[in-house]
Formats: structure tokens, sequence, C-alpha cells
């Protein structure tokens, strides 16, 4: 589908938020039929930017909804980090007995629980919402338009290019290429799904807002006047001032934004939805918890307009 035959309605990350979902798509003017299906005003088409999954009531309902709208081609989906991590967590290591692609740790198994419980651990449904999960493609290129889950970075969207074929679901071997560390797959699929992150020097850290303690940071990868990592560090407000105000060490990878406007979810935005920059909106604030999810109505503008953003919850 190209941008310039469709209007897009980019929708931030849902994280089981099925209430909120109905109430952006009837806001958005799009109509249920029946079997989860929402049609959308004419000459517009849904956009989900990942992370469906883990957190909130109705995951089900939720994947449900986008899955069936994406069959009907009322709209496109990506993979968020949280689709990534499920099909990692029940694909087994074949080098290490009783291992899972995804480590089965304490702070991983927290994190998917409530979607374990919802989907039931081991069923069918499960097994076959992974298996949906594989083909859901971690960007696309709307032919005006960029839409990724936390960073586009195009030498890591070429090497998903070069190992992954468009329209086709993730193979096996991609899969654990992506999750041997340090491997081209992996770099590419943590900065597309996870964001561009940066270590901070020694004797700084901050607490995330899952209450684990953090050395490494998340980046404003769109800002071009960065200069210090405090500039960059993506923290609550009560932890900025913990952050050094020195230069950031050579290596940093963001690169100005050019070209087509990129949308992306996943960094828990918190206050009313404004842009990130005029090439870069963010949708993620924050539905998985108090804050309201967003959507941009996108009619194929290369400078993004702040009034285009629609909430609701």
């Amino acid at each position: 589908m190209k941008a310039d035959s469709m209007g897009f309605d980019f929708i931030g990350d849902i994280h089981g938020q099925a209430g909120k979902l109905e109430a952006l798509l009837d806001k958005l003017g799009y109509v249920e039929t029946g079997k989860a299906i929402w049609v959308p005003p004419q000459g517009r088409q849904a956009v989900f930017l990942g992370d469906m999954i883990d957190r909130g009531p109705e995951q089900v309902k939720v994947v449900n909804i986008v899955r069936s709208m994406v069959k009907a081609k009322t709209a496109l989906s990506i993979m968020g980090n949280h689709e990534f991590n499920a099909i990692g967590y029940v694909t087994k290591r074949t080098e290490v007995p009783g291992g899972f692609l995804r480590r089965h740790s304490d702070n991983n198994v927290a994190q998917h629980a409530e979607f374990l419980k919802q989907v039931g651990e081991g069923s069918e449904l499960h097994r076959d919402m992974v298996t949906w999960f594989r083909t859901l493609p971690p960007f696309l290129d709307l032919g005006g338009a960029r839409v990724v889950h936390a960073w586009w970075h195009q030498p890591f969207v070429d090497v998903v290019k070069r190992g992954w074929p468009a329209g086709t679901s993730m193979s096996e071997e991609f899969l654990r290429a992506a999750y041997a560390r340090g491997s081209p797959e992996f770099e590419a699929m943590e900065g597309l799904t996870k964001g561009l992150e940066i270590t901070l020097p020694d004797g700084y850290s901050f607490v995330d807002h899952s209450g684990k303690e953090r050395t490494e940071v998340r980046t404003r990868w769109w800002r071009e006047d960065a200069r210090s990592y405090r500039d960059v560090a993506i923290v609550g407000a009560e932890h900025e001032h913990r952050m050094p105000e020195t230069d950031i060490v050579d290596g940093y990878l963001a690169t100005p934004v050019t070209g087509s406007p990129v949308f992306i979810g996943h960094y828990w935005m918190e206050g009313l939805p404004q842009l990130l920059s005029p090439k870069v909106a963010c949708l993620d604030w924050s539905a998985a918890k108090a804050g309201p999810l967003v959507a941009y109505r996108w009619d194929g503008e290369q400078e993004l307009d702040a009034g285009r953003f629609v909430a609701a919850g």
C-alpha cells in the first residue's frame, strides 16, 4: 500500500488495553462490524506500532482485534519488543538443554506473566498467537512515512531486509541469529525494537519504571542538538539530575532524521502528546498505565503537525 493513495492512522502501544483501543478506533471513525473487525473511513487504514501484549487486562482481545483487522486488510501491524520477546520465550535453544532463546529469568517471567495467564501458557491459542507474531515485520516503509517500534536506523533496516524477505514469516535461521548476542541480526533487532541505548559513565545509574536499577539508558536518538548524556538520556524527571552533563563518548550512532517522517512507540511518554521533532512522532503515551492510547492521523505531510494527534482513554 503506497502512502500517496492512502491515509494512515498510526496507533501506539496498546499493552492489552482493549477498552482504550475500541474508544480510539471509534473516535477515529472506525465502525465495528462483528468478529473484531473495525472498518475504517473511506481511504484510510490503521497501522499498529507493536507492543499489543503484556501488562493490560484484555491482551487476547487486543490481539484478536489487530489480527482480524490485518487479515481483513483494514490495518497493518509491525512487531514490538514484547512480541519479539514472546517468540524467544517459547523457542528452545538447541545448544542448551531446557534453555530458551529468551531466558526465563525472574524479571523476564514477571514481565510476561500476565500474558501467559490470559492466553494459557502452552495452549493452542498461545502457540497460534506466537506463530502470528512471527509474521509481523519489525518496520514498514510506506512510501512517504516510515514505521518502526523504537529506532529507525537504516543499517539495521538493511540487515533485516537481507535476512528476512518482506511478506514472509521470520525464519528459524533469522530468529536464532537475532538471539545470538553480538551478531548483526541481534544488533539490528535490538535497535529496531528497543532503541538506541548507551552505557553511562562509571558511577552513574538510574531506576527504570519497573524499579530496576540500570547503567544503560535509552536515548533520544531524534535530537540533533544533543551533546551530553543528560541531553539524550530517557529517564523519569526525578532521575534527570543524576545524568552526567559530560559529552557523550565517541561511537554514539544517532544521525539526523531526514527524508520521510518516522513514527515510533516504545518510550512511555507522559503528559500531552507532542512531536519529538518535525520528522518524528512517538505514539506511546503510557496507555499501559494511566495515559491515553494515541494515534497520529497522517495524510502525506512530510513536516508533522501536532494537531493531528488523536487520543482516547
